[in-house]
């Protein structure tokens, strides 16, 4: 007796499969509704990540941008803590001491805190006790008896500038003890006073300096801290010049919060760049990038480099499910505009280019840590037949030519003589604009200031680039024009960079009001 089969083909459109349910760490649609893995509410995991307790940890939030030395205040909810100031720092403007230049990029954000361990005025008179120190008042109280984990970048200058240095976190029962040593520049450390304690240190180096160094202070105190300081150590500093460093992201949370923490492996510009969380052999780890599982990434540490993206980690201690928060790995650009001027017959070499001829050149290097560097160099071969240099320059700043600073409007008739011999008589025809950048829109479709983006006179912008950031720091739009999109009103951060015509580039910095 023969049997026949009949085998029916039922198709059933995709996101109608039913019984069928995502599997959470195979990088593949399982139910077919065109979401994988964490991208499908199938695979919801708690999110876990340290929130700090110390208010504006990057010093991203500003009342207004620094444009000198000591102007901490400038930082939103930063305390000048000592009598001897600390330093802001923000690309919006004051960028630092030119003996004491920021390691580049910044860790996290655009705005940094500098501070001094001992200084020497006038270049002999040594101060052994001028220490400086930021303080602030906690969200919410350090409770005793309880651990807590301070995590911080801290940058240094060079060897000489910023040897080892012991960082010391303090803390005190009241914000009312902020400031302390009030109008004494040698008062020294915070627990030099009653009212203040230590809570911790570390020792940190920079080696050869022009370095970010990631590290952190574990903690238990022994009453409920609801104010802190950080900086230097307490023991007198004795050096021929003065000691600077460098402070961002101040991260202060419960120690267990930091289990789930993603940390960088190499630099980010460096093949070998990979990432991990803390290893606990009794959890099981899956790693994702754009919530796709990374096959064969069960381990602590990613094994490779996958490129540039967002990456999380889920774990696993078999009766829970959590998952960091993201990381977005993003590769750093170092932007360099140098300016060249050289004679007739003498070459300057770019790159693979032996340059003869005046111009904008544009090439890509590698900088420090395997960084890409985006050289944009102007050449000006002095002693060529040119009548008229015409330039545009934005207002407020200078031109610099002949060794002359020109910032005002006008016709210049220039001799150039370089130290080669070379003279040339050029006619500089200056020109001088403005950029404007409203302060506020509507983004109410009426035909009337609906969309946000920076005005120059015709032909001077080449492009534009727009990052819109929120009040926590998130970015919220990338572009050259943002109408607002579906964000609720209210005061959002503007980061723009503006290629002009004339070769050169700037960032510009600052607050949008959206209006609806």
């Amino acid at each position: 007796m023969k049997y026949k089969f009949v085998i029916l083909f039922y198709f059933i459109a995709p996101w109608t499969v039913f019984g069928q349910v995502e599997i959470c760490d195979n990088g593949i649609d399982d139910d077919f509704d065109n979401l994988i893995d964490l991208n499908d509410d199938d695979c919801a995991c708690e999110i876990i990540e340290p929130i700090s307790v110390i208010p504006n940890p990057s010093f991203e939030d500003m009342d207004c941008c620094p444009s000198d030395r000591s102007e901490l205040d400038c930082a939103s909810l930063w305390i000048q803590a000592s009598e001897p100031t600390t330093d802001f720092i923000h690309t919006c403007d004051w960028l630092g001491w030119d003996d004491f230049p920021p390691p580049m990029p910044f860790p996290d954000g655009e705005g940094i805190m500098g501070f001094r361990d001992g200084r020497v005025r006038n270049n002999n008179e040594a101060q052994p006790y001028w220490k400086e120190y930021a303080g602030a008042c906690l969200i919410s109280p350090l409770l005793a008896d309880s651990s807590y984990r301070i995590q911080f970048d801290i940058g240094f200058v060079n060897s000489q500038r910023s040897p080892p240095i012991d960082i010391s976190f303090f803390g005190t029962t009241s914000c009312d003890n902020l400031p302390f040593g009030i109008g004494n520049e040698e008062f020294g450390c915070p627990s030099n006073s009653a009212n203040w304690s230590k809570l911790g240190e570390v020792t940190v180096s920079g080696g050869a300096g022009n370095k970010w160094v990631n590290t952190f202070i574990e903690i238990i105190p022994d009453e409920d801290i609801y104010a802190i300081a950080i900086g230097p150590d307490c023991n007198p500093i004795s050096s021929p010049v003065s000691i600077y460093y460098f402070f961002d992201n101040l991260l202060l949370s419960d120690i267990e919060s930091f289990d789930l923490q993603i940390k960088e492996i190499q630099h980010p510009c460096s093949s070998d760049f990979t990432l991990s969380i803390a290893n606990n052999p009794d959890f099981t780890y899956q790693w994702y990038k754009s919530g796709i599982a990374l096959a064969g990434e069960t381990s602590a540490e990613m094994s490779q480099n996958y490129g540039e993206g967002t990456y999380q980690v889920s774990v696993l201690d078999g009766t829970t499910c959590r998952l960091s928060a993201e990381y977005e790995y993003i590769i750093p650009v170092f932007n360099l505009a140098p300016n060249v001027t050289l004679c007739p017959d003498v070459f300057y070499q770019f790159g693979d280019l032996q340059l003869t001829e005046s111009g904008f050149y544009l090439d890509t290097f590698l900088s420090q840590n395997n960084c890409d560097s985006i050289v944009a160099l102007e050449l000006e071969v002095i002693g060529e037949n040119i009548d008229t240099l015409e330039v545009a320059i934005l207002e407020g700043e200078t031109f610099e030519i002949a060794g002359q600073s020109l910032e005002m409007e006008g016709e210049y008739p220039l001799i150039f003589t370089s130290s080669l011999g070379c003279d040339s008589l050029v006619l500089l025809d200056l020109t001088v604009f403005n950029v404007f950048i409203p302060n506020a829109f509507s983004a109410d479709d009426d035909g009337i200031n609906d969309v946000f983006y920076p005005f120059a006179p015709v032909g001077e912008i080449n492009s534009v680039s727009m990052q819109i950031f929120d009040r926590w720091g998130n970015i919220v739009f990338q572009g050259t024009e943002w109408n607002g999109g579906q964000l609720q009103p209210g005061v959002y951060v503007y980061l723009i960079n503006i290629d002009f015509t004339f070769g050169k580039s700037k960032v510009f910095s600052g607050d949008v009001t959206l209006l609806r």
